[in-house]
């Protein structure tokens, strides 16, 4: 029998498998669609059952593949994500998602007012924001008290599948670091002091590093998983943290992006940074520190087009693009179309088109969101720079990387050479290698060589430049009318 191991990542549109040989061939790969919930008003939810029931699902066909037997399995999933159980590990609720869900925006100004923007910061690494975990479990407490009276545990996708196959309470001490106010990134522990105020009732989980094994699969998991008994099952860790891994982004100097429904940017740091619009983390792998960011939306604005103009795939609309031309024959536009995460960290931002007549074409306007999503990534790049990072090679991953006008249009609006690898699978890749490494000598530079290295052009700096200029002025110029018009949204 071939040994293999087994990946799973469970992503907010998709949960998805990979089998992949001691040598790094995938053997097979597997994916189930699912949709999040949005209960009201700037909420994303998910019910955790179904992490479950798609793990089973796809490790029951995995583990049919060929003359192979798994060995190890990996985890990586969505987070910081918040699900709380009572006593018995009965979930209470659905898990609130990670900074897609901007519930808790009172809760984040009266938790900053308590603790203190700049001791916060300090401590964390991180502002707070809809990204972090404290001021959801707050938000709970004044919006569900009855929920919150029960929880006695908190976790995420990927700490969750552990429990499930293992019986164990653990969480990567990356996710961990994004669990704003409640861990110290410089004493690399949790913060009783801050948990005692946010959550006392919790039972916080033990901390191991990504790639740990965290337990075996207990006799129940196996039975419902078909996988072998007692195989190792590492620690697991957030989707983005677990991309990185997948491509070897994770040296310093280092920067991944991510393209995908959200865009996401880690920038692999020498010693621990901090910035007022940006996430200070520790990594998934020991010893290294991150600044990243996350931009709420950008596949996301692609596939909403593509249904608004009705067509059945991209590649009309990326032939159409690419005819529009730089500057999308002068369209600007705003991705916030979901709010935005970083650098902005404004929830009630909005997305905005600037420039429109009726000349304009669905090319036009699928280009402009190509580009926005593009002037976005600069301008956390230009944050990262500006808090210390410093960058020194760019590695791509994700679904958005196998159209290559998207990625072009990412180099030469930020001057950035893209390094393509040869599998973009992403998390579950990484999640796959991290088992598999902490059983055997592997390596990423093995499994995953780089394919393809993408140069910006030059002859287009002045001109996105100048665009770039406009993108910056076009957020401040609008902030007032999008979070009047934002709130006229939440009130109906």
């Amino acid at each position: 029998m071939r040994e293999a191991f087994l990946g799973v990542d469970i992503g907010t549109s998709s949960s998805k498998g990979v089998l992949v040989a001691a040598d790094g061939t995938v053997l097979a790969t597997a994916t189930r669609e699912h949709q999040v919930s949005r209960p009201g008003p700037g909420m994303v939810e998910m019910d955790a059952s179904v992490w479950w029931e798609e793990f089973v699902s796809i490790s029951r066909e995995l583990n049919t593949t060929g003359d192979t037997t798994v060995v190890a399995v990996g985890l990586s999933g969505m987070g910081p994500c918040v699900l709380v159980t009572d006593s018995d590990n009965r979930p209470l609720r659905p898990a609130i998602l990670y900074g897609v869900d901007s519930r808790a925006t009172a809760q984040i100004a009266r938790l900053a007012e308590t603790l203190g923007s700049t001791a916060i910061v300090d401590r964390c690494g991180s502002a707070l924001s809809t990204q972090a975990v404290g001021p959801k479990l707050w938000w709970l407490r004044d919006q569900e008290p009855e929920v919150y009276a029960a929880s006695r545990r908190l976790f995420m996708p990927s700490s969750w599948l552990l429990y499930q196959l293992t019986g164990n309470y653990v969480l990567d001490y990356h996710s961990a670091s994004q669990c704003t106010p409640m861990f110290d990134t410089t004493a690399e522990d949790w913060f009783r002091p801050w948990c005692d105020v946010i959550a006392p009732e919790l039972e916080l989980p033990g901390l191991l590093w990504a790639g740990e094994v965290a337990g075996t699969i207990h006799a129940a998991a196996a039975a419902e998983t078909t996988l072998p008994l007692g195989i190792p099952v590492i620690t697991g860790t957030i989707d983005a943290w677990s991309e990185a891994v997948s491509v070897g982004a994770t040296e310093v100097g280092d920067l991944m992006l991510m393209y995908g429904t959200t865009m996401f940017l880690i920038n692999t740091v020498h010693e621990r940074l901090t910035s007022p619009t940006l996430w200070s983390t520790l990594g998934a792998v020991p010893g290294t520190r991150n600044l990243a960011g996350g931009m709420a939306t950008s596949g996301a604005i692609t596939g909403w087009l593509r249904e608004l103009f009705g067509s059945p795939d991209f590649s009309d609309l990326l032939a159409n693009a690419e005819q529009s031309g730089p500057g999308a024959n002068g369209l600007i536009m705003l991705p916030y179309f979901a709010g935005e995460r970083t650098p902005i960290a404004d929830p009630d931002a909005r997305g905005v088109i600037a420039g429109l007549t009726i000349g304009h074409t669905p090319g036009d306007l699928y280009r402009a969101a190509l580009e926005a999503t593009a002037f976005g990534v600069r301008h956390n790049v230009q944050g990262m720079r500006d808090a210390g990072g410093d960058i020194q090679r760019v590695v791509a991953v994700g679904g958005g990387t196998r159209g290559r006008l998207w990625t072009q249009l990412v180099s030469d609006i930020t001057g950035l050479e893209q390094h393509i690898p040869t599998v973009t699978i992403g998390a579950s890749f990484g999640a796959a290698f991290l088992a598999a490494r902490s059983t055997s000598e592997v390596s990423i530079d093995q499994w995953n060589p780089i394919a393809e290295v993408l140069t910006p052009n030059l002859e287009l700096a002045g001109r996105y430049d100048e665009l770039y200029d406009l993108y910056r002025r076009l957020y401040p110029a609008t902030e007032s009318i999008v979070h009047a018009l934002a709130a006229l949204q939440n009130r109906a």
